[in-house]
């Protein structure tokens, strides 16, 4: 029994030690910029060893030199209700959940129609505001468990209370990926239209906005129909978003 409780000591002490390293390093963000996201070390890592060679196209530009239009552009497409929200939309993961049993229903009732096929793949929705997303990419790893969203959730609302909405907008901003090695409002404008962050129109933000919930996929496929048509959805939407 003694031995028991040393060992669940041991694990809420380590639990404890690691909550106070996020809030130091979420603190320590307010004022210096990260380097680098744990997104992107896995991602350099994993060229490296596939490829022998790291790509990594990465400069930091302040808020006030990243185009309105792209701003706006990804709050539109990304979380609407940035402004509003304190980290987490419960209503937006609840709809996600909804589509996607939704999904795994039609696959099922697919396969089950066509027994000899393979079960189709379910492109999944998260439902994740601006801030889920930076506190994923910036601290945690990639896998997909209720652990880890758990942590995702407590870290969303550390960073909301720790740094303000447009810090977290410029760091978000500054080390989204944006394609094969591409990180950053900067790089991606200097890549796809050879210009800077601050230059950028409404159709061209609106066009990176909708690449980035699969930027290399559709830095491969730039003429894709639904890129397309998603970037005429979001530049109707644009003016409506609110910026911090």
């Amino acid at each position: 029994m003694k031995g028991l409780l040393r060992w669940l000591a041991l694990v809420l002490i380590a639990f404890v030690a690691l909550q106070l390293y996020f809030v130091l390093r979420i603190a320590l963000m307010a004022r210096i910029d990260p380097q680098s996201t744990t997104f992107q070390r896995s991602a350099a890592w994993q060229q490296l060893r596939q490829d022998g060679a790291m790509r990594w196209r990465q400069q930091w530009v302040p808020y006030a030199q990243i185009s309105s239009q792209l701003k706006r552009a990804v709050i539109a497409s990304e979380d609407d209700g940035f402004i509003q929200h304190d980290g987490v939309q419960w209503d937006a993961i609840e709809k996600a959940w909804e589509r996607n049993a939704a999904a795994r229903e039609r696959a099922l009732q697919a396969q089950q129609r066509h027994p000899g096929k393979p079960l189709r793949a379910v492109t999944l929705r998260g439902g994740s505001t601006i801030t889920q997303q930076l506190a994923k990419n910036l601290l945690l790893s990639g896998e997909r468990t209720l652990v880890r969203k758990a942590q995702e959730l407590v870290l969303a609302y550390t960073l909301e209370r720790l740094l303000t909405k447009q810090r977290i907008l410029e760091i978000y901003l500054n080390n989204v990926e944006w394609g094969d090695g591409i990180y950053g409002a900067e790089a991606a404008a200097r890549h796809y239209y050879r210009k800077s962050a601050a230059e950028l129109t409404a159709p061209e933000a609106a066009r990176l906005a909708v690449m980035l919930p699969a930027p290399r996929r559709f830095e491969k496929n730039p003429q894709s129909a639904y890129l397309a048509g998603r970037t005429r959805t979001i530049l109707a939407r644009m003016p409506a978003a609110q910026l911090p």
